[in-house]
């Protein structure tokens, strides 16, 4: 059989039951439309958790002191003031460390004019922007030589600026921290919220110096920021800071580390594949409704090969074997299926955009995932067209003519 005859017969066939066709590619439009939607939604989720983790930075290490022990009472962690500048200055010399960053954080009322607001001032080092992947919108970052000297300057979050200063630039500017007057460097660029909802810009970054001494009093540091080579780096840095902290710290064998070490890039792993198996979940579950498309397809053509079984004893009377007939059916489920899932496609790729539009879902449509669906909806017309295929193909011709 010629296959440019046969598909016309295939588009024939269907056109002359319009309705019935359409009500069967139903299935598999819902079900390709689906699939392509809910992976938009999926990989849309997938994308902003790796950028969150970038934000924080993914291939980061951070230290806090332990836990203390007080009347048999132990407390939280971070209350005890084991870790120190010089710690960080130690695990700065260790293989696979890019950036090492004390800090030490405190809450203020800034006051510039007659504009006041409450935020958080974190002392830290010029390497912090590095841990943390932050970079500056306008002005210059302090250096170690003011950190050293403990200058009275300071760089600006996105949301402190706005609060403060509104449209006017606020570089060059003298801002009251603590009855402190320190002078603007820079602004910090836009960050955006944390992977708790927190405000990432509304923050105010000094030498960690200044902050310690003139601010709280103190010598210690409350946390270490360290940035790794990679998540391999990571890993063994981790091994390697805390042999060198225990050292330092001259904690015996036995006894329990003073102080915490976190391993961002365990967490960014871990949450990756989180929403890699969200993403696949919506999508196997969006799947079903093609299976029960196939189904549907699979019905509908047994019901016609029943209808035409006349006709089949016609066409093999005159000549047509048995793989014409099989082809023949075969193509009609192939025809309706393709048809289902190019209208599948279209409307899966509107609804992404429009629930991307209204809705605070971020979608990320990818090429593969619509290659995927419209494949599968393909082979689900292959798959359940073949046994009316075979069925039709198998009926003996003096019966089928005899067929009333």
């Amino acid at each position: 059989m010629i296959w440019t005859t046969a598909l016309q017969l295939a588009v024939r066939a269907l056109w002359r039951n319009k309705v019935r066709a359409l009500l069967t590619a139903l299935g598999v439009i819902i079900g390709v439309g689906s699939v392509i939607t809910m992976l938009a939604v999926g990989a849309g989720a997938q994308e902003r958790i790796a950028r969150q983790l970038e934000n924080l930075g993914s291939n980061n290490l951070m230290l806090r002191s332990g836990s203390s022990l007080r009347g048999g009472v132990r407390t939280g962690a971070g209350s005890n003031t084991s870790l120190t500048r010089a710690d960080a200055e130690a695990i700065r010399s260790l293989p696979g460390v890019l950036a090492v960053s004390p800090t030490v954080r405190t809450g203020a009322q800034a006051l510039y004019r007659g504009s006041n607001w409450g935020t958080i001032v974190e002392g830290v080092t010029p390497d912090y922007l590095k841990t943390r992947s932050w970079g500056l919108e306008s002005g210059e970052f302090f250096s170690e030589r003011q950190v050293a000297a403990a200058v009275d300057v300071c760089v600006l979050g996105r949301t402190v600026v706005r609060e403060l200063f509104g449209l006017v630039n606020p570089v060059g500017e003298i801002v009251i921290l603590k009855g402190l007057a320190c002078r603007v460097l820079g602004v910090l660029a836009e960050k955006g919220a944390g992977n708790w909802g927190n405000d990432q810009d509304d923050i105010i970054l000094a030498p960690l110096t200044t902050v310690q001494r003139k601010f709280m009093g103190i010598s210690h540091v409350d946390r270490i920021e360290v940035q790794a080579a990679g998540k391999a780096a990571a890993a063994s840095a981790y091994k390697e800071i805390q042999r060198l902290l225990r050292a330092r710290h001259r904690l015996q064998e036995g006894k329990a580390n003073d102080f915490r070490i976190y391993n961002r890039a365990e967490l960014a792993s871990s949450a990756e594949e989180s929403a890699s198996v969200f993403a696949w979940l919506l999508g196997s579950i969006a799947s079903v409704s093609l299976l029960v498309g196939g189904i549907g397809i699979m019905n509908i053509m047994l019901v016609s090969v029943t209808e035409r079984t006349r006709e089949i004893g016609i066409r093999m009377a005159l000549g047509a074997r048995r793989r014409d007939i099989l082809w023949q059916f075969l193509l009609e489920a192939l025809v309706l299926s393709g048809i289902g899932g190019l209208v599948g496609v279209a409307l899966g790729i509107a609804a992404a955009l429009t629930l991307g539009s209204f809705s605070e879902f971020e979608i990320r449509i990818a090429p593969w995932s619509v290659a995927l669906a419209f494949s599968f909806a393909a082979m689900i017309g292959v798959f359940f067209g073949l046994h009316p295929a075979r069925k039709a193909s198998g009926l003996q011709p003096i019966e089928a003519l005899r067929y009333e």
